[in-house]
């Protein structure tokens, strides 16, 4: 190998130089498009580089705007607990929750009497009323401040109802109330503006059946009507009021000479509605289309009737007897069971409680519900499988409280205290766990003979321990109110209070007040009626983290 060969091995790069160089009058041409693609190729680096950088500047200043300079919604905070006070007021027994300011967070609305106006910025006069008067507030869930207080009247309030859809023909939601001398007013919930007030045209003197049903848009003029029940002139009479402008639909129909003690709604498996009145050991049961179509004398919207209710039908009394005049024990309750396909019917005796077949009328179970004391509460004792709680008194001044099965009316759990004076209905909260917390009043006492008489207590139970109570709280104040709610959705369990006197009483301190569960969870006692050792402090944990769902 020559001297040349190997340096051409050596520095292959300058051999290829060193040809370029020796034909370069030969490759001219091809020299030229050598140059050309380098500095078109640097020229679309460059611009891919540009546009790198570009990019992450604008995604940079997208991220620094919305992390600083735009300002992100403001969550509200909730206030663990709050109370508000009212001097030389009177409670009326109506509470209600809803988000009346759309921040999220359940509001408050209750109604007082009361002759000082100056701390609620609005007077009796205001609304043409005498002193006192009554108030329709609604109150921030967030802290207890007024979000809006309305006069509604200077006289007896018979109804007052919150939660209702498109009143005014507007897309809200409002309260409907009903005042003697005949006055049917509706309130935007979220203002506490007038909608409309109108006059209802009833006697001078009558009693409203409690609750006001919603039916089918009877007028049709795209909002739902409103349908009222009332005794006067000692006949059960039924009246129908638009609820876009209040106007009174058609006339009074003369439905019966009893009076009822209540009534209740039912939706059969055919999603028929029928409304279900109750007297004694009675009930009798109408359809809402009929109902609908004798009230306002006109053709209402079609609404199915169920055939195996109709089939049923007494024709010459004009109604469906649900059962019979015969049946044991005066009727205190009547609640909706939801069942497998339909729901079933609940019916409350002051002996024997029965759960009626929502579809046949037949028998399914009965349980002994002698001197019940107030009305059932349904939730879940087993995970998604639905129970019912009672209250029953046993005397000496004793309660017992039992929850049962509502497929088999089988006995789930029981716990004995003293009755105390509060005859508040129970409460429910659902948990994250498919179960409920049940929540009532009582007296925990070993002595029954020995109880300080305005004493009351609230207790908490919840089936994950089947052996314990947690004993939230002391009140000595009259409970004019009392409910349980979730302030936010899935979290923020809390209860409100309505303490003082009532209308029959003279006029006092009137407090509303909001807890939150946890507040009174963390400085709880537990009450333990086991065997075996516990650990106290851990149950208490265990219902501190408790999670609350909605469903």
């Amino acid at each position: 190998m020559d001297k040349k060969d190997t340096e051409e091995e050596d520095h292959p790069l300058k051999n290829n130089d060193g040809k370029a160089v020796e034909n370069n009058n030969d490759m001219s041409g091809e020299k030229d498009v050598c140059i050309k693609k380098p500095n078109r190729l640097s020229r679309l680096s460059k611009i891919r580089t540009a546009m790198f950088f570009g990019s992450l500047f604008l995604c940079l200043t997208a991220v620094f705007a919305f992390s600083f300079i735009i300002p992100c919604p403001v969550r509200p905070f909730s206030e663990r607990t709050w109370s508000i006070q009212y001097n030389n007021s009177v409670g009326y027994p109506f509470l209600a929750t809803e988000d009346v300011n759309k921040d999220n967070v359940q509001d408050v609305l209750f109604l007082f009497k009361t002759d000082i106006a100056s701390k609620l910025n609005v007077s009796c006069a205001d609304e043409g009323f005498q002193s006192p008067c009554f108030f329709l507030s609604a109150l921030s869930g967030t802290n207890g401040s007024a979000l809006w207080v309305k006069p509604i009247s200077d006289g007896d309030v018979q109804l007052v109802e919150c939660g209702i859809h498109n009143l005014g023909g507007v897309n809200s939601v409002g309260c409907v109330g009903i005042r003697k001398p005949g006055v049917i007013l509706a309130i935007d919930s979220t203002t506490g503006h007038a909608l409309w007030e109108k006059p209802t045209g009833f006697a001078t003197e009558f009693t409203l059946i409690k609750p006001m049903l919603k039916v089918p848009d009877v007028d049709r003029d795209g909002v739902e009507d409103l349908m009222v029940f009332l005794f006067a002139e000692n006949e059960l009479q039924s009246a129908v009021f638009s609820g876009k402008n209040g106007d009174r639909i058609g006339q009074g129909w003369r439905i019966g000479t009893d009076q009822p003690s209540g009534y209740y709604t039912h939706v059969t498996k055919s999603k028929a509605n029928y409304v279900l009145f109750y007297k004694g050991s009675s009930i009798a049961a109408y359809s809402v289309s009929e109902l609908c179509s004798y009230t306002a004398v006109l053709e209402a919207k079609p609404t199915a009737q169920d055939p195996d209710w109709e089939a049923q039908r007494n024709s010459s009394a004009g109604f469906i007897p649900v059962v019979a005049s015969s049946s044991s024990g005066k009727i205190r309750y009547i609640l909706s069971v939801p069942g497998r396909y339909y729901n079933n019917i609940l019916v409350v005796r002051s002996e024997v409680s029965e759960l009626l077949d929502g579809q046949k009328f037949q028998t399914l179970w009965t349980v002994n519900t002698t001197s019940i004391l107030s009305k059932p509460a349904l939730g879940f004792f087993k995970r998604d499988v639905l129970s019912i709680m009672m209250e029953l008194e046993t005397g000496m001044n004793r309660k017992k409280i039992i929850i049962i099965d509502s497929n088999t009316g089988a006995l789930q759990w029981e716990f004995d205290l003293n009755l105390g004076i509060a005859r508040q209905n129970p409460a429910v909260l659902n948990t994250g766990d498919h179960r409920s917390t049940f929540l009532f009043w009582g007296v925990n006492s070993p002595d029954s003979t020995n109880i300080t008489e305005l004493e009351e207590n609230l207790f908490m139970f919840h089936p994950s321990h089947p052996n314990a109570l947690l004993q939230l709280n002391n009140h000595t104040e009259n409970i004019i109110m009392f409910s349980a709610a979730l302030f936010e959705r899935s979290r923020h369990a809390c209860y409100i209070l309505i303490t003082g006197p009532n209308t029959t009483e003279d006029p006092g301190t009137l407090i509303v007040s909001k807890r939150k569960l946890k507040e009174d969870i963390s400085h709880s006692k537990v009450i333990w009626f086991g065997t075996e050792e516990v650990n106290t402090e851990g149950i208490r944990d265990d219902f501190f983290r408790m999670r609350y769902s909605s469903h």
